[in-house]
């Protein structure tokens, strides 16, 4: 987050498919999770970042392969927006307010709660600081 607002990128290959979700990708061979997680940022929306703490992991199964999620909290470097995804599937990058994630259709719907609770509570620390 910054300044009260979620790193989200809308991708899908269709006009009808696209759909909104936060930056990310798969793993490269010899590679962390730490740098996926940079490397996946700058990749989708050319913005640097540094990792901080892991905020969740899930799993599931997406077109019959085994998937694992991870999920980091992470701080703003430099950069700036920049469509410069190799894949052509990012159409556009924004910084989401709490309010326009809850209208968003999203890529993951299952990570509106986890989406909204992460966002509600930095907002709340935000606040009392």
């Amino acid at each position: 987050m910054h300044e009260g607002r979620l790193l989200m990128v809308l991708q899908g290959k269709e006009e009808e498919e696209k759909r909104w979700s936060v930056p990310s990708g798969g793993l490269e061979i010899g590679e962390t999770l730490s740098q996926c997680c940079k490397r996946e940022v700058w990749e989708e929306t050319g913005y640097k970042v540094e990792i901080g703490k892991h905020l969740y992991t899930k799993s599931g199964n997406e077109g019959g392969i085994s998937t694992t999620i991870h999920y980091y909290e992470v701080h703003l470097l430099g950069g700036q927006a920049t469509l410069q995804d190799p894949d052509q599937l990012i159409h556009k990058i924004e910084w989401i307010s709490l309010q326009e994630l809850s209208e968003l259709p999203l890529g993951f719907p299952e990570d509106q709660f986890l989406l909204e609770s992460y966002m509600s509570k930095k907002l709340k620390q935000a606040t009392l600081e």
